[in-house]
């Protein structure tokens, strides 16, 4: 899949989407635990691929599992997941690994993607910093989806857009990762978001 990035927006013109068949390559990206095995599973149409482990007590020293203490395995290399976003426009879903032991993988995932989405816990909201500073640094456009868990204080988008740093034309979402209707919210703002930006027509 070719990449689409550009220096900057256009803004004298709109382009075409460069894919053959509107076949869109999307990152899930987020801290340890914040849910992206769940939320690549929830959205795909087709069976997910998975790379789960079991998480070992030699990793235990390794893998912070403050807050997310019932955590039992991890993705190693990536989650791949496929949505028919519409008509004529596929959605190739790769979910990172959490723990910076596996940002290897991130480069290679990242070759072609069309924009990320960084999955929040405000539960560790300190992981979601690497992803952020990532898609920043090579100019992705990325949307924040908070996650919010079962029993954990809801807070505000602006309250967490704050506490992150991000600019107001980066879109904060609440969302639950288990529930389809909120993942396929968060990739329709996504490519909605990621076509302004590059300023592509889909």
């Amino acid at each position: 899949m070719a990449s689409v990035h550009s220096d900057a927006p256009s803004t004298s013109t709109t382009r075409s989407a460069p894919w053959g068949a509107n076949a869109v390559k999307i990152l899930v990206a987020g801290g340890f635990g914040a849910g992206k095995t769940t939320l690549v599973g929830a959205v795909s149409e087709i069976r997910p691929l998975r790379t789960e482990e079991t998480l070992s007590e030699r990793g235990r020293p390794i893998d912070d599992t403050a807050g997310v203490e019932a955590k039992r395995t991890t993705t190693v290399a990536m989650d791949f997941g496929r949505i028919d976003l519409r008509p004529g426009l596929a959605l190739y879903l790769f979910g990172t690994p959490g723990q910076d032991r596996f940002w290897f993988v991130w480069d290679e995932l990242a070759r072609g993607t069309l924009g990320a989405v960084v999955l929040a816990d405000t539960r560790r909201l300190a992981d979601s910093f690497p992803s952020v500073d990532y898609f920043e640094q090579r100019d992705i456009p990325f949307v924040v989806a908070v996650n919010c868990f079962e029993g954990t204080e809801v807070y505000a988008p602006e309250d967490v857009r704050a506490a992150l740093d991000l600019p107001g034309t980066v879109p904060v979402l609440l969302c639950d990762a288990r529930r389809r209707e909120d993942g396929k919210e968060l990739l329709v703002r996504l490519v909605e978001h990621a076509a302004e930006r590059l300023g592509i027509r889909l």
